[in-house]
């Protein structure tokens, strides 16, 4: 069984403020154009580019857009430190947001008049998704589950475990 980390790596149209100086919110859509042209993108660990835990190329990360957001999909390797770290850490509650690495393509800005000014996101590239403690937008979520596959092993196991019971091969 395989443990996965999933949740929304961005949200639209949830407003969080950038480094004090403007507030910032992703148009839906803003991730369509990107992942129609399947880029290669990354998910590393606090936007370290060292600790790399999946990757869409690698078939190890999935990304789709839907009515909420960016959602993904993570296959981490528990047998690399990295892995290791990214499943012990989403596990125990310490990272439950994402954050994500981009160009952007296209912007809207609107006057804030007495708050900051807005900064609509239209269309990006995106390159990378990070697990992180701090996300710049709150609303972000990162959560592990244990995949079973489809159910079959453990079914077939217990069928095989019933029958041999019931021959009195086993107590």
């Amino acid at each position: 069984m395989a443990e996965r980390i999933s949740g929304y790596a961005a949200r639209f149209n949830s407003e969080t403020t950038i480094a004090s100086e403007f507030r910032e919110l992703l148009a839906p859509g803003c991730f369509a154009r990107t992942l129609r042209e399947n880029p290669d993108v990354v998910m590393i660990l606090d936007h370290d580019t060292g600790r790399v835990v999946g990757r869409t190329t690698a078939h190890t990360l999935n990304l789709r857009e839907d009515n909420t957001g960016l959602w993904f999909e993570l296959d981490p390797d528990p047998t690399t430190p990295s892995g290791q770290e990214a499943i012990g850490t989403v596990r125990r509650g310490d990272i439950r947001g994402c954050s994500f690495g981009f160009r952007v393509r296209a912007e809207e800005w609107r006057d804030g008049k007495n708050r900051l000014p807005l900064r609509i996101i239209k269309d990006v590239d995106l390159f990378e998704v990070t697990l992180t403690g701090f996300p710049a937008y709150d609303d972000t979520s990162a959560t592990l589950r244990v995949a079973a596959g489809n159910g079959t092993t453990e079914r077939v196991k217990v069928k095989a475990e019933a029958a041999m019971k019931a021959r009195g091969l086993t107590t």
